[in-house]
This record gives C-alpha cells, structure tokens and sequence, in this order.
C-alpha cells in the first residue's frame, strides 16, 4: 500500500497540512495582541492630546484612509508573506522599545508615538518579510503622520516663518494706510495684541496638507514619483501663502471688528477655509501641471 494512502488512514497527512499553517495564524494573533497593548494607550493619549487640536485633525483622516489603502493591497500582500531576519528585527526592536519605554514613562508624547511607530514597523518586518514591507512602502509612510512632530522641531522652523508671515501682513497693511504696528511676531491693531502662533505660521498646515496630499498623489499619480515629488514640493509655498491670507483676515477683522470677533469663531473659521482653499490650490495645480506630468511619466518609460 502507497506511504501516502496510510498516512491518510491513520490521521497523519490532516496533521502535517494543519499544524504549521494553525502554528503561523498563532504567531501572527500573538504578534498582533502585542501590538495592540503597546499601541492603544499610546494612540488614546495621541488622539486627546493631538487630534483635538487644530495641528493634529488630519489624525483621524490619515488612520482612516490608511486602513482603506492597508485593505486595498490586503490580497496583493497575502502571497509575499515571508517572516523576516529574527536577528536584525531583535536588533532593531529592542532599543525602539527601549525608548518607548522611557518615552512613555517621562510622558514625552512625541517621542513615545515615534517610538511606537518604529516598533511596529519592525514588527511588520519581521512577521511579514521585506517584501511585503515594500509593497506597502506608501501606507507605513502615510501612517507617520498619525503622530505629532517634536514641539523643539516645531519651534525651530516655525519661528522664521512667523516674523515672515507678520513683517510681511504689516508691510502690505501699511501700503492702505492702516495703523498697524509690530514687534518681532506680536502685532499691534489698536488696543489689541495679535500673537501670530505657530497655528499660523505654515508648519500646521504644511504637515496637514502634506499628509492629505501625499494621499491624493498616491492614489491619482502612484507610477510617477518624480512628477509626485514635484507636487509635494509646491505644497510649501501654498500653505505659506495660504497662513499669509489668514494672519490677513484676523488682522481686518481685529481692526474692523474687534478683538473678541478674531479670536472667538472666525478665528476658527479662517483656519478651515484657509485650509480648504490650499487644498483647492494643490488640486489646481496639479491640474495646471499635466502636461508636465506626461512628459516626465515619458522620460521614466524612457
């Protein structure tokens, strides 16, 4: 009688097929649990203390559109699963644990999420493989933006925009003949005192609009990275000049309307329609720019 026909009478052909497929779905809802306990306090702290915030509301859109794209390339991803180097994932796991540890611990946010991020990225690697990890380069990078960036980081590139954005809302107010005055970011309308913050100095908007336009590109312009490149870097001067308009209008209305008006629900106001209007302007040029984009998609057949 065949050597595979009586394995098949005494059971042992159900347990060679069954046990190594059981044994990897275990590994990988172990893995997965593992994630979830590091990753859901953080994400807890992350969306009270960042998404509600106006430089953190493209938080909840990132995550949603990132499962989106995560569920689109779920079957395109199911074939290339191959664990990765146990070593190298054990070498780079244990400092970013490490770190989010003591991260998590000190209560530095922006650390922590960063920390956690590199985790779980290594995580995927070494459960899923190189190759899957290529595949979903766009979604793992897209996910970044669920944090918020070092508030020293911040500092340090806003503030140069700021005396920018103010200098340069004074010097065209003065051209109309308004009364306006400044002092390094403070602007003076009358009795009152415009602080222009980081909210309007760009950087907010830059990584909002970064993150939602990386999304655009991805999906509309996934073959041309070069063409996709030069997209992204007309965001900056968009959401500079769209924070410009902004301190603008706060400033008009202070002075046309008073203080309590710019700072109560048109302050708020001005922000999302600013927003929307730099989110008008990408799509604009973009449009604008398809006759660049089929020569450069040309030049990469090429």
């Amino acid at each position: 009688m065949p050597q595979g026909h009586i394995a098949e009478i005494v059971g042992e052909r159900p347990v060679r097929a069954v046990a190594p497929v059981w044994h990897a779905w275990a590994r990988h809802w172990l893995v997965l649990l593992c994630a979830a306990l590091i990753a859901v306090p953080t994400m807890i702290s992350v969306a009270r203390e960042s998404w509600s915030t106006e430089q953190g509301a493209h938080g909840p859109i990132v995550l949603a559109t990132g499962i989106w794209l995560v569920g689109l390339l779920r079957k395109q991803v199911g074939p290339l699963v191959r664990p990765g180097s146990l070593p190298l994932t054990i070498a780079i796991l244990v400092p970013l644990l490490a770190i989010y540890v003591i991260a998590r611990i000190t209560t530095t946010l922006e650390l922590e999420g960063f920390a956690l991020y590199g985790s779980l990225v290594t995580l995927f690697y070494g459960v899923c493989g190189p190759r899957a990890l290529r595949l979903l380069w766009f979604p793992i990078l897209y996910f970044a933006f669920l944090f918020p960036p070092p508030d020293s980081l911040v500092a340090t590139i806003t503030q140069p925009l700021k005396l920018l954005i103010s200098q340069a809302a004074v010097e065209l107010l003065h051209v109309f003949g308004l009364p306006i005055a400044r002092q390094g970011v403070m602007i003076q309308v009358d009795q009152y005192d415009i602080l222009v913050a980081a909210a309007c100095a760009g950087l907010n908007s830059i990584i909002s609009l970064s993150a939602i336009g990386l999304f655009y590109i991805y999906v509309r312009h996934n073959a041309n990275w070069r063409y996709a490149l030069l997209l992204m870097i007309a965001i900056v001067p968009v959401a500079i000049l769209a924070n410009f308009v902004r301190v603008l209008l706060l400033i008009l209305i202070t002075y046309y309307a008073g203080d309590a008006y710019a700072q109560g629900f048109l302050h708020g106001f001005a922000g999302m329609v600013m927003f929307a209007v730099a989110l008008l302007g990408i799509f604009g040029i973009d449009r604008l720019a398809q006759p660049l984009r089929r020569r450069l998609s040309h030049a990469g057949d090429a």
